[in-house]
């Protein structure tokens, strides 16, 4: 009798952790497979498909939002087993929510879905010239300066930090490191206090300046104003506003986003490809043209996504791409895409494939995997090389996303961006 008991509460155990096991799995794998947003177009039936690995419940939350699996009555909760195709519908434009139920009962996730209408873009993949200047002076690090006596001293360690954005010294508005140096210049030692912007907090620091043995007035502070490079525009929408790159511009020192003032893009000109190898990614090289005659837009915010602004009609001129419709998250799927780039010196689609495609939120700018399996590409760079990130990715004639990052150890390689996280900025 004890031994019975004993096999019936073991297999009680078993069970409950069956089911435990059951739903940590289930969260887990649905954090990778299923979208945490969908969205889908005003009064245009999406069929989907979730690669469910057993029986769920899909609920939504407003009757703006309608759901069927196969029947032509429409609902507001329908059950979804093992890849059955199911529908949503937008009645009305804005954001809604979908709810997804194991057994009908553990809430395992949160869906939002966007109802818009559909929209266009033109795939651009133009190499551009980028200049940005910093919002402040960036400190990218401190150093140690000699004295007039001939000692070492280090005035800003553990006062400024690599980061820090100095927007001021003693009341006077900065915008340059020249600008910086020259006020600190003029101090000859005296105190200076800096007002800067350190993540989301202000704060005033005081600092006394080194007089050094050359008689030059320093603070011991490496600073950056400014930046610039090669990259590529990934999209033109049809009011004049861009989007490129794919991922933020950060410091080389730093690693962080630089925050912006402004900035500007610029005619460029593709002048040589070193392509890449395992674990040293290629390069474009080029030459960027400044001045007023060169000038092709404004950025206006650098972000984890890309840099966004608005070309002007110069560059609008010399647009000859078709618009294409935007293909939002849960169109992509592995398979055949192409990617379009400058890089040869002209604008071309080259084959690629996507291996990957992650529909978690948590690296934004990493959702897709892809390779490079064109050979003229391959012959010509190597797969992806630095200058590439923001070429568009397009998959069954419609804009689906952008490069982003190369994998340094196999330069055929590399990650990309849904479109659509492009062009909510």
């Amino acid at each position: 009798m004890i031994k019975r008991r004993g096999y019936r509460k073991g297999l009680l155990w078993v069970f409950w952790i069956g089911i435990l096991f059951a739903i940590g799995f289930s969260y887990f794998y649905m954090e990778r497979v299923i979208p945490d947003r969908l969205s889908i177009v005003l009064e245009q039936e999406e069929v989907l498909k979730f690669p469910l690995p057993i029986q769920f419940t899909l609920q939504s939350e407003s009757e703006e939002v309608v759901l069927g699996n196969g029947s032509d009555i429409p609902a507001d909760q329908i059950t979804i087993t093992q890849n059955q195709a199911f529908s949503v519908y937008g009645k009305t434009q804005g954001s809604y929510q979908l709810g997804l139920d194991l057994f009908g009962v553990f809430r395992l996730k949160e869906i939002q879905v966007d109802v818009v209408d559909s929209t266009y873009a033109i795939p651009c993949g133009a190499p551009i010239g980028i200049y940005l200047k910093s919002n402040g002076v960036m400190v990218i690090g401190t150093g140690e300066l000699i004295g007039q006596d001939g000692m070492p001293i280090e005035p800003a360690a553990g006062i400024l930090k690599s980061g820090d954005y100095i927007e001021t010294i003693n009341g006077q508005p900065l915008k340059t490191k020249e600008e910086l140096a020259k006020a600190v210049e003029e101090l000859n030692g005296d105190q200076a206090i800096l007002t800067i912007r350190r993540g989301d907090s202000q704060m005033e620091v005081s600092l006394s300046p080194t007089i050094t043995q050359e008689g030059e007035s320093k603070l011991g502070v490496w600073v950056r104003s400014d930046t610039q490079g090669i990259g590529t525009l990934t999209y033109l929408d049809l009011n004049g506003k861009f989007g490129a790159l794919g991922h933020g511009i950060s410091d080389s020192d730093t690693g962080e986003v630089v925050e912006i003032s402004e900035g500007n893009l610029y005619d460029t000109e593709v002048v040589g490809i070193e392509k890449g190898s395992i674990g040293n990614p290629g390069v474009m090289s080029g030459v960027i043209y400044y001045g007023p005659g060169s000038l092709l837009g404004e950025i206006q915010a650098n972000t984890n996504e890309g840099i966004f602004g608005t070309v002007n009609d110069r560059f609008i001129k010399t647009v000859t791409q078709t618009p294409l419709q935007i293909g939002y998250r849960q169109e992509v799927t592995k398979g055949p895409a192409s990617i379009r780039s400058g890089v040869s010196g002209e604008i071309k689609d080259y084959d690629i494939e996507i291996l990957k495609v992650d529909y978690s939120t948590a690296h934004t700018n990493k959702s897709l995997v892809i390779q490079v399996t064109d050979s003229e590409l391959l012959e010509l760079t190597g797969g992806i090389v630095q200058g590439m990130s923001g070429s568009p990715i397009i998959q069954n004639g419609k804009l689906v996303g952008a490069v982003t990052h190369v994998f340094v150890q196999d330069s055929t390689k590399g990650y990309g961006i849904f479109i659509e996280n492009m062009l909510q900025h």
